[in-house]
């Protein structure tokens, strides 16, 4: 006889895991900058390079960073009509605050972009469209970037073995994902056969947490093929701008880096500082810290400075820690900024009724005729 659900014991939590996975990250971080950054420059020449850049300089930093934080801004507006740019400025500084700081944090980031969303008007149906088409947008352009910075550096040097081997990678996943997401969106069979495999490895994936799965996974692929394929009809080229000018504004703040604390192109061309940007936004496709933190600074000074000198060695750090720097640091204050605006002085950001209904027309499936 089956126990009442109320009456079912409930599966025990592992304090152990919960440690493990919280610990790993700060480990991993503080290995990184207590042991292998100081390797390649210690942190007091480093500053002593920032500290030498004039203002035209130092402006120049801060505008392009300035440039890459709206551009992410613009592609939540491409995707959501919906969304205000001031709205997509709070949903983006809100939710990077949280995935910047907390072990862990994207699942509670994606938490607090969601909240706010819903609460000016963002069906659950709009927000898991804008979730996963921002999300497979962001893999194809990881995808893409080492190919194209495998063609730069053809135009200066011989192409070192991981640049190759990242940009085959890149253009594998990349025809496997555009093929797989192509055959979602045109064949009804293949959307209803990978619903029911969705179904099976969440159902895998529950079995390992210990918690139950959901009841109809097989049938969210089906509704999401028709919602996405309206919205890209009407917005892929615009989703793919946005994406693409998101992912420039990025490499151009640290080649401003670059050059501002010294690095001439002589030194490190652009070429280069492309392919070691490529290189780490395919590393960190799965966050394995908080934002990247460590891992990107580490891949990027690693590439950067590889067959250098002690100058530049110190040079390419400083430039790398001042990249991370106006890019990671910022979105945490301005961050916890939006989620106090947004809880206690909602009409400073103010959601469009008329936008949303642009939303609902836009992502309707067109019937058959």
């Amino acid at each position: 006889m089956r126990q009442p659900a109320a009456a079912r014991p409930r599966p025990r939590r592992r304090p152990g895991r919960k440690i493990l996975r919280t610990a790993l990250p700060v480990v991993l971080v503080a290995v990184i900058f207590g042991f292998a950054l100081p390797r390649f420059a210690s942190y007091g020449s480093a500053w002593a390079s920032i500290d030498a850049m004039t203002w035209p300089q130092a402006l120049l930093v801060a505008a392009a960073a300035v440039g890459s934080m709206v551009s992410s801004w613009i592609v939540i507006c491409s995707v959501l009509p919906s969304v205000r740019l001031r709205e997509a400025a709070a949903v983006n500084l809100g939710s990077s605050a949280v995935a910047n700081t907390l072990p862990a944090g994207g699942a509670l980031a994606m938490g607090v972009s969601w909240a706010m969303l819903s609460g000016w008007g963002v069906s659950t149906a709009d927000y898991v469209l804008y979730t996963l088409v921002s999300g497979i947008w962001n893999v194809f352009a990881r995808l893409v970037l080492p190919v194209l910075a495998l063609l730069a550096m053809v135009t200066v040097s011989r192409p070192g073995t991981g640049l190759i081997a990242a940009a085959a990678t890149g253009l594998a996943l990349l025809c496997a994902m555009a093929a797989g997401f192509g055959l979602l969106l045109h064949s009804e069979p293949f959307a209803l056969r990978a619903g029911r495999a969705l179904q099976r490895t969440l159902a895998v994936a529950c079995w390992f947490a210990r918690r139950p799965p959901p009841p109809d996974a097989a049938g969210w692929l089906p509704g999401f093929r028709d919602r996405a394929a309206a919205l890209l009809a009407a917005r892929r080229w615009r989703i793919t701008a946005a994406m693409a000018v998101g992912n420039l504004t990025l490499w151009l703040v640290l080649l401003a880096c670059l050059r501002g604390v010294g690095l001439s192109q002589a030194q490190v061309p652009w070429q280069t500082s492309l392919a070691a940007f490529a290189f780490v936004r395919l590393l960190t496709v799965l966050p394995v810290t908080p934002g990247g933190i460590g891992v990107t600074e580490l891949g990027l000074v690693g590439v950067l400075a590889a067959n250098s000198g002690h100058r530049a060695s110190v040079q390419v750090t400083a430039a790398v820690l001042l990249y991370r720097a106006v890019t990671y640091l910022p979105p945490i204050p301005l961050g916890a900024a939006a989620c106090l605006a947004w809880r206690h002085a909602p009409t400073l950001i103010r959601a469009s009724p008329r936008g949303a209904a642009q939303l609902a027309e836009i992502t309707r499936p067109v019937p058959a005729r």
